[in-house]
């Protein structure tokens, strides 16, 4: 199944990239990210690690695009035998959008929490 959802929010399109950007920041604004462990400082093609999340919850991850100037990037994530493909974009006015491929029910429970990282990804405030 593939969905997306997008958010706008008032922070400038150059800090949004950067909270995408910076692996190390990502916890600041998505509620379902408690750390990750990669020994990148950036996000490019073929970096790899581990996304931490709630209740013990690892997520295997490799960075398969990045396009700095275009803002956008993609990488592969999988915990166990499922796996999903996401799409990530920041436009000029600041907004953002995830596109998600995967099986349909993993991508709708997702999806939700999802549009509130990007809301929050989009603030002002945080990291």
């Amino acid at each position: 199944m593939r969905a997306g959802t997008s958010a706008r929010g008032p922070a400038p399109a150059a800090l949004v990239w950067e909270r995408y950007a910076d692996p190390a920041r990502w916890a600041g604004w998505a509620p379902q990210i408690r750390r990750v462990d990669t020994a990148a400082a950036r996000i490019a093609p073929g970096v790899t690690g581990t996304v931490h999340g709630p209740v013990g919850i690892r997520v295997a991850f490799v960075v398969t695009a990045v396009d700095e100037a275009a803002r956008t990037w993609a990488w592969d994530v999988r915990v166990g035998p499922l796996r999903m493909h996401l799409r990530h974009g920041v436009d000029a006015d600041g907004s953002t959008w995830l596109t998600v491929d995967g099986p349909a029910p993993v991508v709708a429970a997702y999806l939700p929490v999802a549009r509130l990282a990007l809301h929050r990804l989009t603030a002002v405030s945080g990291t």
